[in-house]
């Protein structure tokens, strides 16, 4: 992916197994945001294709990939505060859902989710690790088999974490889920896979036991120069 004369992705070769935690870390810069918008249509790559379930989706519309069955909840929670948490996954369901049907699908999301002792709570006065869950539902609404999680656990307390790590093991139970962190202990707790992002590049991948525990990856974080292919 070029900007100009800026190449923000290069010469990435990613792939994700099915039913998977798959985390994609790496410092500021490293062009994770970029990618996301590259898999969700919001950007179309200047070279090389973006395949989803052996189907070709470079230059889809975002829309189109999320009728495909990727959803994706971004850093910021884009909820509707004078409502309550009921009625904003209700809205969220009602995108793919009519009727009792709908309402069938927000119950169990509810349950899934473990937020129905909030469901009549005004999502504007609840605390930042509840409104996270709540936008995590309101994505799982569109019934994506391809979860993508933008930083999920930035903000939160350590109990939130904990909850949220949880929220993850249950999701991925039926879905795929790949999650854009910069929390080592979170990464920890959910991760399958993790992918090093560095400069664009993929600069390693692996379990997470071996990625996190590789010296290297701590440099990368800590600001040291080496060369990509060392």
């Amino acid at each position: 992916m070029r900007f100009g004369g800026v190449v923000a992705i290069h010469n990435v070769d990613f792939e994700m197994a099915r039913g998977q935690v798959h985390c994609l870390i790496g410092p500021n810069g490293a062009g994770k945001s970029t990618f996301f918008k590259m898999i969700t249509g919001q950007l179309r790559p200047t070279a090389g294709i973006v395949t989803f379930a052996d189907r070709t989706i470079s230059g889809f519309r975002p829309f189109e990939i999320a009728r495909l069955g990727i959803g994706i909840k971004t850093q910021v929670p884009k909820l509707f505060d004078e409502l309550d948490v009921r009625e904003n996954l209700w809205l969220a369901a009602r995108r793919r859902k009519k009727g009792a049907a709908a309402n069938r699908l927000v119950d169990s999301l509810l349950d899934e989710l473990q937020l129905a002792p909030l469901a009549d709570k005004l999502v504007g006065r609840l605390a930042h690790g509840q409104r996270q869950w709540v936008e995590i539902g309101g994505v799982l609404a569109g019934e994506p088999s391809l979860v993508l999680l933008d930083e999920p656990a930035a903000g939160m307390s350590d109990a939130e974490v904990d909850r949220t790590a949880q929220l993850i093991g249950s999701i991925k139970k039926d879905r795929s889920v790949l999650v854009v962190e910069h929390d080592m202990r979170f990464i920890r707790m959910i991760a399958d896979h993790v992918t090093v992002f560095h400069q664009g590049q993929t600069f390693t991948d692996g379990t997470a036991q071996a990625v996190l525990s590789d010296p290297r990856v701590r440099d990368i974080y800590l600001g040291k120069s080496f060369r990509h292919d060392a």
